[in-house]
Order: structure tokens, then sequence, then C-alpha cells
């Protein structure tokens, strides 16, 4: 099969498409004929070598498919079937023609393959990071970076707990926000002041998911460290005493299931800003990298990425 993998640590000019053998499903696990494939901030991170790792390392940890053969023990989902989910490991291996999914769910009926790759990541972390908070009906939610993958999919899984949501993100994308159910207030210099502008008292939890070494301010809005969680600030964490969630400490997979009802009642969805096919991955790891991408990026695979 056809795979995208990387020898040598470095820019996206690594990124080389080989001739890898064709993987088989395991106990528990099912192979898809992947027809879309996310792209996150950690396949850039991986590549240039920022979270080691030996070599050659495959990527891509969001897949999108259908089912074509399922290991010992599945009996949730049969041949046919379309599934999205995670490519196990650390650095996945889902940009590929075939593809081992452990953890999956069907896929709602009323979208794509290229949407359902694109919701995994964010929708797990996401909802681990609103459980972690105890996010619930009434609760008062600031979530620091609200118009990113995470932050528009805890935004939505929160305003659906019964939540108000107040979230930061720049002028432009206010209205976005909105739209989402959130109220939008700008970032930057008076944070704190803003926030308070629209909630006298401040609110009941802050997730972090810009990174962006507003913490303090998030603690004193949420009063105490306790009230904070942050999923990009791992040194800021450590620093101000506040929680940093991450995949390994419990992972959300169980979101994937559950979003089905949302999404397909309207309530749920993300953006995709842009495709690649597989052989243009090298593209899409630029543009993640740049970072000035609202909504996902999407490489495409099968008869998709040949279209």
């Amino acid at each position: 099969m056809k795979a995208a993998r990387f020898s040598r640590f470095g820019g996206p000019e690594v990124l080389e498409i080989v001739d890898l053998p064709d993987p088989h499903a395991g106990p528990g696990q099912v192979r898809v004929a992947v027809q879309a494939v996310g792209v996150n901030p950690s396949d850039w991170k991986l590549r240039k070598g920022l979270m080691g790792g030996e070599l050659p390392q495959t990527t891509g940890r969001e897949v999108a498919g259908v089912v074509d053969e399922v290991g010992e023990g599945v009996t949730d989902v049969a041949i046919g079937d379309r599934v999205f989910g995670f490519s196990p490991g650390s650095t996945g291996a889902g940009a590929a023609e075939l593809a081992l999914l452990s953890d999956y769910a069907p896929i709602p009926p009323s979208i794509g393959f290229t949407e359902a790759a694109g919701l995994p990541v964010a929708l797990e972390t996401a909802t681990r990071s609103l459980n972690a908070l105890g996010v619930k009906a009434g609760s008062a939610l600031l979530v620091n970076g609200a118009s990113g993958g995470v932050g528009s999919a805890a935004v939505q899984l929160a305003v659906a707990r019964g939540a108000r949501v107040i979230g930061t993100a720049s002028p432009a994308n206010h209205d976005y926000l909105r739209s989402l159910g959130a109220e939008p207030v700008a970032y930057g210099a008076g944070l704190v002041e803003r926030v308070r502008a629209v909630a006298p008292d401040g609110v009941d939890v802050a997730l972090d998911v810009a990174g962006s070494g507003v913490l303090p301010e998030l603690i004193e809005l949420a009063g105490g460290p306790e009230h904070v969680v942050t999923v990009a600030d791992v040194d800021g964490a450590q620093e101000h005493g506040v929680a940093f969630s991450r995949g390994d400490t419990g992972r959300a997979v169980h979101a994937l299931a559950e979003v089905g009802e949302l999404i397909e009642a309207g309530r749920f969805s993300l953006p995709v800003a842009r495709t690649f096919p597989l052989a243009e991955i090298a593209e899409a790891h630029r543009v993640s990298e740049d970072g000035h991408v609202r909504g996902k990026l999407v490489l495409l695979v099968g008869r998709q990425g040949r279209a």
C-alpha cells in the first residue's frame, strides 16, 4: 500500500510517499480502506523531532474510511461500514491507503468522510477537558482560543451540556463564536476586564487551548488554579499549578460514539478549511505549521484523493 512516512526529522520536505506492507487487523481492531485523514499540529511537531520517537515514522492519527477487515472479537461493525476514529500508536499511521483502528465509531449519516476525519482529536480532547473541569448545566465556562478546532468543539459540547460559554478569539471570529452559542471576547491585554464586563462575578471554570500565556488571568477569573485546565501550555501549567490534560492520563474515546446524536440534530460541526490529496501531504503540513487556518486540514486518500 501507499503510505506517508519520514526517515529523518526536519521540514515538510522529509515526507515521502512509500510502499509499505498491508496491515492486518488484530484482536479488537478493524482495518479500513482510508478515505480521509485529519492533519494536526502534533503531526508536524513529530516530523520536526520535537516529540522524539524512533525513525522512520508514519503519520496520521485521525482516520475515516470503509471497514474492509475485522479482527477477532469485533462485533459492533461489519465489512463495508463507514467508520472514523484513531490510528493507534504515538505517531499514527493513517496517512495511507489502509489503516488499523482500535478506537472507532460509525460515521454519522449526514456527514461524509472528509468531515468525519477532522473530528476525532478535537472531539476527544475537548470532551476529556470538559470532563476534567466538571462542566455541566449551569456552569460558566471560559474557553481561551475558542475558534480553533479543539476550542470550537469545546464550545459546542459545553453548550450542549447546558453551560454558559464565553470564548476568546480575534474580532474577525466573533460572529463564528456566536453561531456556536458562545459569547465572544477579544484576547490580549485587558482580557480580565473584558470578561468581567459580560460576567461580573467571573466564571466557574476555564479551559486554555491556545497556550498564549494567559493562565494567570484565567486563574483570576475562575477563582483558583484548581478551576483551570490547559491542553496547550505545559510549562505554564507547572509554573501556576494548573492541570495539564493529555491523552495518556485517560482518553475520552467514548465521545466518538456520542457525538452522532448532536451532529444529526445540527448541534455540532467542525469546518474543514482545506483538503489535499495524500501526495501533497508536505503542503498540508506547511499550511498547518503556518497556523493561520480556521477549520481542519484533511488529506484525501482512496478514490477521493485521485478525483
